[in-house]
């Protein structure tokens, strides 16, 4: 079986037919409807993997004054500091390949999507359809019978980039807040980490807009829903370690 028959087999329809039997089933028969219920299960799906790498990005950050003073003690002594950062790591029990493992599953995932939204309205798709999944006559692409889904949409792309952006803010303050004293300009490593940081809460959104002006706008709803899933959870999740880290330091009454 070739790489691209798994490919179909394990992703691209399963979602499809998942995709169709929301359309289907769901009052009103809105596609973007249904593109909005499967990016939620989707997301319900990833979020034990995603909970957990946003604990170990959040616990990472609160490392950063112990690794740069690691940094700071072996500045000459690249392996010695690589490897003390390591045993620091296994010490607190945290992966810090953790975080890239959502990304690596996502990115898969955005791809079958894609295929979906772009080729799987066209009638020669429907043999991809299981057999208890209702063959509908005919799909209407529109969300709300005013955006069609099929084609690209400037405003879905830029209401993407804007939660991109609100997204990367989200995430910087929290990692601002768990690192404390560790993120201030100690040295000139430290400010150049901030400057690239701040690059890149604006490049990202401005990318997101760029490639999402050339794809169909149910890839640019999946992305906004799927942002704004991320959102809550990275606050959910931080909220909560934040009254963990308070419980913790709060001294005992007994």
């Amino acid at each position: 079986m070739s790489l691209g028959n798994v490919f179909n087999l394990i992703l691209y329809q399963p979602l499809f037919n998942a995709l169709i039997l929301l359309y289907q089933f769901l009052p009103g028969h809105d596609f973007g409807v249904a593109v909005i219920a499967l990016t939620i299960l989707i997301r319900l799906f990833l979020s034990p993997l995603m909970i957990q790498s946003l604990k170990s990005q959040k616990a990472l950050s609160g490392l950063q004054e112990k690794v740069q003073e690691i940094q700071r003690k072996h500045n000459k002594d690249k392996e010695k500091q690589a490897k003390e950062i390591m045993m620091l790591y296994q010490e607190e029990k945290i992966n810090p390949l953790a975080g890239f493992l959502p990304l690596l599953i996502q990115l898969p995932i955005l791809i079958a999507l894609y295929r979906v939204f772009w080729s799987g309205l066209q009638p020669e798709q429907i043999y991809h359809l299981y057999s208890f999944v209702p063959k509908p006559e005919l799909i209407n692409p529109s969300f709300l019978g005013i955006l069609d889904l099929s084609q690209p949409s400037f405003v879905l792309a830029v209401f993407a980039g804007i939660s991109q952006f609100f997204q990367s803010k989200v995430m910087s303050s929290s990692q601002i807040s768990g690192a404390g004293q560790a993120l201030k300009e100690k040295n000139q490593a430290a400010q150049v980490s901030k400057q690239v940081s701040k690059q890149m809460l604006y490049f990202f959104p401005i990318f997101t807009i760029l490639i999402l002006l050339r794809l169909p706008a149910a890839v640019g709803l999946y992305w906004v829903i799927t942002i704004l899933f991320s959102i809550f959870q990275q606050r959910l999740v931080f909220k909560s370690k934040g009254e963990e880290d308070k419980s913790s330091s709060s001294p005992s009454l007994t």
